[in-house]
């Protein structure tokens, strides 16, 4: 497995240029409640209110002109 190099959080033009060839995952987390998470100390993240959430990913590839998400479903292709 690769090294994680991005932060789980963060801000618009702060951090690493995104290049053409780079492969990363958007893993969003939709939590019951509140936005707000902690950290364990295995480097998973809780939601600090301990209510439910649920997390998904998806691996993208940045191209020249955009970017191509690499693990859509059949169902979600565009025809």
């Amino acid at each position: 497995m690769g090294r994680s190099i991005f932060p789980n959080t963060g801000k618009s033009g702060v951090g690493l240029k995104l290049e053409p060839g780079m492969i990363f995952t958007i893993e969003p987390m939709v939590n019951q409640g509140s936005r707000h998470i902690k950290r364990l100390g295995d480097g998973c993240d809780i939601t600090k209110n301990r209510k439910l959430s649920a997390q998904w990913e998806h691996t993208v590839l940045v191209t020249e002109e955009n970017v191509e998400i690499l693990t859509l479903r059949i169902d979600e292709l565009a025809v």
